[in-house]
């Protein structure tokens, strides 16, 4: 078994502005699990680059608001939504809100830096 502490998970800058934990990958987890689960803090007015990734991915809102990309359709998203993103489809999440947008991002199989494309 393996436990994660919030307050224990140190935090990274992400490329677009964003602020990132890392709670579970198989990097870090004993029991051999095949995901990642992250959480993301993306300051007010701003926005992640248009990317895909080779993994499928769910967004689960904690936080603020925002619009969320996924392909041609842009969705409203808020507290407590989640969203389902299909293997390399075209993505972006920007911060509308007046606070943080907090969020957790599931990926399947794990996230990895050669699994990403960034689009601008």
């Amino acid at each position: 078994m393996s436990i994660q502490k919030n307050s224990e998970i140190p935090e990274i800058d992400g490329v677009e502005g964003t602020k990132i934990k890392q709670y579970f990958h198989p990097h870090n987890t004993l029991n051999g699990i095949r995901f990642s689960l992250a959480q993301f803090t993306l300051k007010k007015g701003k926005r992640t680059l248009l990317h895909k990734i080779q993994s499928s991915e769910i967004y689960y809102i904690l936080e603020g608001m925002g619009k969320l990309t996924v392909g041609n359709e842009t969705f409203s998203v808020k507290k407590d939504d989640s969203v389902y993103v299909p293997p390399l489809t075209i993505q972006s999440i920007e911060n509308t809100g007046k606070t943080d947008l907090k969020f957790l991002c599931v990926v399947d199989p794990a996230w990895k830096a050669e699994d990403e494309i960034i689009l601008e």
